[in-house]
């Protein structure tokens, strides 16, 4: 069964550089979970528009980021890129996460990549975290109080 890594918390608020790690927790998930696939879907379907906003931000929206996908022999992770921007040849961007599968990258380092990399976006506005889909499916098979800790102390506004 094929699984790869996922960043769970993707903090990384109004910092011009990557100036510390975020502390997230590092979670595997199954390839094939309907959960992440409909989420990544969500987030490449309005990709569009959230680079659109964050070319012109809204008045207390800060922390703009994509999280990409990325692999090398070891597997495939995906990492939260903050800061990023558009480039000629896709994207490019901070690489917010420190690897745990993906040997081949390094935190802190500027890495370009392409769209079809890009699995999630998210921001966030006013203390809440907007976007962050895939954050949104790892709660599903989360323990409650665990959500609960993340959607109070990070402003997580999850769809159902």
């Amino acid at each position: 069964m094929m699984k790869f890594a996922l960043m769970l918390l993707p903090l990384f608020s109004g910092l011009s550089y990557a100036a510390e790690k975020i502390a997230d927790k590092h979670q595997m998930v199954n390839v094939q979970d309907k959960n992440m696939a409909m989420a990544m879907e969500k987030a490449r379907s309005t990709l569009d528009s959230f680079l659109a906003m964050s070319r012109n931000p809204p008045a207390g929206a800060t922390g703009f980021k994509l999280k990409v996908m990325m692999s090398d022999d070891n597997g495939v992770e995906h990492f939260w890129m903050s800061p990023f921007k558009e480039v000629n040849s896709g994207f490019a961007g901070i690489l917010a996460n420190e690897p745990k599968v993906v040997k081949s990258v390094e935190w802190g380092k500027f890495y370009v990549f392409k769209r079809e990399q890009i699995s999630d976006w998210g921001y966030e506005r006013d203390g809440k975290q907007m976007g962050s889909f895939t954050v949104c499916a790892l709660f599903k098979s989360m323990p409650k109080d665990e959500v609960a800790r993340y959607k109070k102390d990070y402003g997580f506004t999850c769809e159902s």
